[in-house]
């Protein structure tokens, strides 16, 4: 029989990619002009975006890999009891790719998959990851996509009235190295509560 996805090995590799994030940052913004420096958070948070989206299916995969019934208390359907990794993702993405829309969207899509009171959901709900999730989730956007409406929700998530870039804002006072430590945090929460 296949290996179960483990979200404690989930955990674990999205905390040695942000440490990758956070040793690239610092190694390379030695003798930087303040526009390559904004251009690196830009570059950093949307990596940092990736990872955490990776994270999330990973952990929503192995929820639902290791015990069928989190997602038979969301859908009313009986699953047999051993699906593959593959299964369960394509039940999750079907034919597109995970995608969800800030921090409310996230927990959106948690909730369609395992009950509410899963620790995924509780954790992720909690007020200490609010302005981190939703910082994370619009500062990638503008960064990406640079559009007016990035914009707007970029700066309604950092509470500010001028944003030139992303990696403007996140280059200053160590804001891209809390958000970090935050998500950090989170996906240290999530290995410590994760049965496997």
């Amino acid at each position: 029989m296949p290996r179960k996805k483990s979200i404690k090995h989930a955990t674990t590799e999205f905390n040695a990619e942000v440490d990758k994030i956070l040793a690239f940052l610092s190694t390379v913004k030695a003798n930087q002009s303040e526009e390559h420096i904004t251009w690196l958070h830009n570059y950093a948070v949307i990596r940092l975006y990736k990872e955490f989206e990776g994270l999330m299916l990973d952990v929503l995969v192995a929820a639902v890999n290791n015990d069928t019934s989190t997602l038979e208390a969301t859908t009313d359907v009986k699953f047999p009891k051993h699906l593959t990794d593959e299964v369960c993702e394509f039940l999750i993405t079907g034919t597109g790719y995970f995608d969800f829309k800030g921090r409310s969207g996230l927990i959106k899509t948690l909730k369609s998959f395992v009950p509410d009171t899963h620790y995924l959901v509780s954790t992720v709900k909690k007020q200490t990851y609010t302005a981190a999730l939703d910082q994370l989730s619009t500062l990638r956007n503008f960064a990406a996509h640079e559009s007016q409406v990035s914009k707007r929700a970029a700066l309604e998530a950092i509470g500010a009235t001028n944003l030139s870039a992303s990696g403007a804002w996140l280059k200053k006072q160590s804001r891209f190295d809390t958000m970090a430590q935050k998500l950090k945090t989170l996906s240290s929460e999530l290995h410590g509560l994760a049965p496997y």
